[in-house]
């Protein structure tokens, strides 16, 4: 197994309305030039043109503060074990931001933050973005829930990150066994989602925990809520989050051979943007309708890229039209009356029940839209009594994953929403 395609060498080295899609601001963690495979360094890309635009940090160059998120004191210093040709060495080294390499990063242009996660270390780390550009601020969260086991196994090693259209963070370990969402605001908290699970549909063969196939890569996210796993074997998969069920897409064709893909984004019109760690002929790019990849012209070869992060949305544009147009307009937002109840969640067996407990008599509408707010079913109800219970039938064309129930009243005024599971 090439270690260099699951980034995993063995020595260690100095809210309904999304944000805009922002082409321009991408960020790559690289080596340093031609023939250097030590992903230590962060630079800014123009995924247009696949040039480098800035060097925001430089191993062994860049000025830089490092301070631990819980007591905003400076990090100390790193004590670690690794793997040198079988030899186990226990290593003293200043800490560095990057230190043993990063393999997976996301950018949360809401808090204008760089996460990432350097191999073996089991932490969470992200990059002040908006902090002086001549010192960068770094920090770094200690947690267990990073240390799924023994760090110095490449399958423990996360290499898939990105940050989803609920604001969360979610990375995965190269085996499918850890999905873990971490929370991006004032305060981290971090999850164990556990495992994800081969689509029973699955007719491929292939699965997310697969070594040789499934490994490494990286992972976009899309407007409706799924994540896209981009193994560096050219595999894609998308990852339903609450079921964790990995459905297997297909492979990307048109790459050279040695090309594997560790990074990846997306920009302003779709096209996932991929990189690699193992190869210096620059960036590919692809639509997920055909995954054929192109090459993208001009693009910057002195860099192999170990990851791509931006803050953008697959299908972003699409899930704004159908926002702005498919559903018809709502009354401003009346008082949510919390006694109105929704079961069971998550729903299994194609309907669910609403609980109309002290609403008026009148007639309502129930509403199940996705995501985006677009209208998948609704149905009137009469409520007649304090305590009448609604089933609602939902076809068994509907697709797994997360929608919102919206109840209105019959002046279209909005009196209870909740999101549900359909499994």
């Amino acid at each position: 197994m090439n270690f260099k395609i699951l980034l995993s060498t063995s020595f260690i080295v100095s809210s309904l309305s999304t944000l805009a899609q922002d082409g321009g601001k991408t960020y790559a963690i690289t080596g340093d030039g031609s023939n250097d495979f030590r992903w230590m360094s962060i630079r800014q890309v123009d995924l247009a043109t696949g040039k480098v635009t800035q060097d925001v940090y430089q191993r062994d160059k860049t000025a830089f503060v490092l301070l631990d998120a819980a007591t905003k004191q400076p990090a100390s210093t790193q004590t670690f074990k690794f793997d040198n040709n079988g030899t186990t060495s226990v290593v003293q080294m200043q800490d560095a931001p990057t230190l043993t390499m990063v393999a997976a990063a996301a950018y949360d242009k809401k808090h204008d933050k760089l996460f990432f996660t350097p191999m073996r270390i089991g932490e969470l780390r992200w990059l002040d973005v908006s902090a002086s550009a001549t010192s960068p601020k770094f920090y770094a969260e200690k947690t267990q829930l990073l240390n799924t086991a023994n760090l110095m196994d490449e399958a423990n090693h996360i290499t898939r990150m990105d940050i989803a259209a609920d604001g969360n963070g979610y990375a995965i370990t190269n085996d499918g066994n850890h999905l873990i969402r971490f929370t991006t605001g004032k305060k981290t908290v971090i999850t164990d989602l556990g495992n994800l699970v081969d689509a029973e549909d699955n007719k491929s063969g292939i699965s997310i925990h697969n070594k040789c196939t499934s490994w490494g890569g990286d992972m976009i996210a899309d407007a409706y809520g799924k994540l896209y796993v981009i193994s560096a074997n050219h595999q894609v998969f998308k990852v339903d989050i609450d079921s964790r069920i990995a459905s297997y897409i297909g492979a990307i064709t048109g790459l050279p051979a040695n090309y594997t893909t560790n990074g990846a984004a997306v920009d302003a019109d779709d096209n996932i943007i991929v990189s690699s760690a193992n190869s210096f002929e620059g960036f590919y790019k692809f639509k997920m309708k055909d995954l054929a990849a192109v090459k993208v012209e001009g693009t910057d070869k002195t860099y192999s890229a170990s990851d791509l992060a931006n803050g953008n949305l697959l299908y972003q544009k699409e899930a704004d039209a159908k926002r702005n147009y498919s559903m018809p307009s709502l009354a401003p937002m009346a008082p949510i009356n919390t006694d109105a109840r929704i079961f069971p969640n998550p729903v299994t067996a194609n309907e669910f029940r609403v609980l109309f407990d002290g609403q008026k008599a009148g007639s309502y509408t129930v509403a199940l839209t996705d995501l985006s707010g677009r209208a998948v079913m609704s149905k009137v109800v009469a409520v007649s009594s304090k305590l009448q219970t609604e089933t609602i039938q939902i076809s068994r064309t509907v697709a797994k994953g997360i929608y919102m129930v919206k109840v209105t009243d019959a002046s279209s005024q909005l009196i209870f929403t909740e999101r549900i599971v359909v499994q």
